[in-house]
């Protein structure tokens, strides 16, 4: 049986570790076969004790680390980023998680760090970081919008551009514009809350209202976008899976000198009308391999939202699945054999 201590100078941290009534420990165990206790080293040092066979232990100390990585940090230790680094680990991800650990990349109005939660979102980061243009393509809660806008912030404080446009495309969900109440900019606003919630973290609400009176921050529409060029400006188009090829071509091509553009989307959750094409989709395909343009696409994994949202999005994939193959073969319909016979 092999042992390994890992030894933890902060006695607060062992709690973090264990969890609450020891449900993280409990988690670790069950899916590495071990027995984990608290106990001290020969030097008088708290250290968590792991026994077990060899690869389990060092895949049990592998995780302990990480996740006490991310606890020194000030992160809660949820079941949400628990179950992430389990999984990694036992997925032969070690490397992926090393990256993954580095500290916050933003600081908000109110002193939160925000950091990468998983190695999918760092990916993102640093592919905005290093190209012009970025898509971002995956399911809700992977932080495709926040992440951007952040880097947007970040962008703007660092004096890296002079102004920050976030825009999307007004397609209802099965409700319709013209059923809300008040002016033209009352009923467009709904569809840009998100993009306010995650200004006014960053900034403020006082903060970013004094920005956009200024223009140093302009939130609107799509089809504003039409007929202008944007220098110096961090561009992001949110909901992008709900624009048309002719819509996302337009958009692109209002990129000006100095200037960097995100857009996110979810493939799974378009709005268009029953056989209009997704001008995101497209664009995926159409400038893969197009140099200073980035492509990332978040995975079910990457969702940081409540733990079932995971599970949702899995179940739907699921269900998808099963219904294209169903089609599949019912379109193909049942085989028929010739058979002939020489004489």
């Amino acid at each position: 049986m092999a042992q390994r201590l890992i030894k933890i100078t902060d006695s607060d941290l062992t709690g973090k570790l264990f969890g609450s009534f020891d449900r993280n420990a409990s988690k670790l165990e069950n899916e590495f076969g071990v027995r984990i206790y608290n106990r001290q080293s020969p030097d008088g040092v708290d250290g968590i004790l792991i026994e077990g066979d060899e690869d389990g232990v060092a895949r049990a100390s592998d995780t302990l680390s990480y996740l006490r990585n991310i606890a020194k940090f000030g992160d809660d230790l949820t079941d949400q980023n628990v179950d992430y680094v389990i999984n990694m680990v036992s997925d032969g991800k070690n490397k992926e998680l090393d990256a993954f650990s580095d500290g916050c990349v933003f600081i908000t109005s109110k002193g939160k760090p925000i950091k990468p939660k998983t190695v999918g979102q760092k990916k993102y980061i640093d592919l905005i970081e290093k190209n012009t243009v970025v898509l971002g393509v995956g399911p809700a809660g992977t932080g495709k919008t926040y992440l951007a806008v952040m880097m947007a912030v970040r962008a703007l404080k660092r004096r890296e551009v002079s102004r920050i446009i976030l825009t999307r495309p007004a397609v209802e969900a099965g409700e319709r514009l013209g059923f809300l109440p008040g002016d033209l900019q009352s009923k467009i606003d709904p569809y840009l809350r998100p993009l306010y919630d995650a200004l006014y973290e960053m900034l403020g609400a006082e903060n970013c209202m004094k920005m956009i009176e200024k223009m140093t921050i302009e939130i609107a529409p799509l089809a504003y976008m039409r007929g202008r060029t944007l220098d110096e400006s961090f561009i992001i188009l949110d909901e992008a899976q709900n624009t048309t090829p002719e819509q996302m071509k337009m958009f692109l091509t209002r990129l000006g000198n100095s200037s960097k553009i995100v857009v996110t989307g979810d493939l799974t959750q378009t709005d268009l009308p029953f056989g209009q094409k997704s001008g995101l989709a497209a664009a995926v395909h159409i400038l893969k391999d197009i140099e200073d343009i980035g492509i990332f696409e978040f995975s079910e994994r990457d969702v940081v939202r409540h733990r079932l949202v995971q599970k949702i999005i899995m179940a739907y994939d699921k269900y998808d699945r099963e219904k294209r193959k169903k089609k599949a073969e019912k379109k193909e319909g049942p085989r028929t054999y010739k058979t002939s016979r020489k004489i």
